[in-house]
């Protein structure tokens, strides 16, 4: 095993849907990251209290439940708490996914400690301009989450419009939590940048939240409308995470809006491809 492997325990689990959930896990005294990357995480399906079973006679099958199996996530706790959190969909029949939504607290996971990842603020160059936008669908909104429990953010910015998109109501997950964070962090800091928090539902009506696609809404500006804040070259940096489609379609519409990718620390549009 490698030295960057490290065995952590489950500590809590939320289940926000049948597909849809997060949980925290023990944090390494030496690991540490910068808010908006990811990890690998490992599970052994064989050493969860809980693991689909297989028929005994399939040789391959329960091979595979003997097999460490890693997948990239992305952080949502803060650089800076004691536990670590992440924020997972369940994918049918995948070998990660569908043996990880079974479990329960005292479990261990395999932690790669190395983090990685380009998604973060210090990828910009100094002086940062004035708004950030923060643009997620699904589990994409765990960097974003990172990002708004670090106190930084708050200083470096003066406002902060994240657009959060999902299919349901009940997939629209850490609404309260999002609603706390101005008065959590905005507070600790002296003129700290103003949440606009902007939720997306596509696909039924749902009572102050928008309907239509992340790239429909920049072209036609109603998400811009919504944020009270404009789209500029000279006072924006936008950030993508998400389904891989969404993130194409909309670094498209931003593209055609005038808004050029970040490259070299110089540029708008930021994006994080680890699918």
């Amino acid at each position: 095993m490698s030295d960057n492997i490290q065995t952590v325990t489950v500590l809590s689990k939320t289940t926000w849907t049948p597909n849809l959930f997060s949980f925290t896990v023990s944090r390494p005294d030496s690991f540490k990251f910068t808010a908006g990357q990811f990890v690998r995480l490992g599970v052994n399906p064989s050493q969860l209290k809980y693991y689909q079973q297989t028929d005994a006679s399939d040789e391959t099958a329960d091979a595979a439940l003997n097999e460490d199996v890693f997948r990239a996530y992305s952080i949502v706790s803060s650089p800076f708490d004691e536990v670590i959190e992440f924020f997972s969909i369940v994918i049918p029949d995948g070998a990660f996914t569908s043996q990880l939504q079974h479990l329960q607290v005292g479990d261990e996971l395999l932690l790669n400690t190395m983090p990685f990842g380009f998604l973060t603020l210090a990828r910009y160059q100094k002086p940062l301009p004035k708004d950030l936008w923060l643009l997620a669908t699904g589990t994409g909104l765990a960097p974003f989450l990172s990002m708004l429990q670090d106190l930084k953010t708050w200083e470096d910015y003066e406002h902060i419009v994240l657009a959060y998109s999902a299919r349901s109501i009940e997939e629209l997950a850490y609404v309260e939590k999002i609603e706390s964070l101005q008065e959590d962090f905005g507070t600790l800091v002296d003129n700290p940048a103003k949440l606009i928090f902007i939720p997306i539902v596509t696909r039924e009506p749902v009572e102050g939240a928008l309907s239509e696609r992340l790239p429909k809404l920049l072209l036609d500006g109603t998400l811009q409308e919504r944020a009270g804040i404009a789209l500029d070259i000279d006072t924006t940096h936008v950030m993508l995470c998400g389904n891989p489609d969404m993130v194409e379609d909309t670094k498209e519409a931003l593209k055609t809006l005038g808004l050029v990718m970040n490259r070299r620390g110089e540029g708008n549009i930021a994006v994080e491809n680890y699918w």
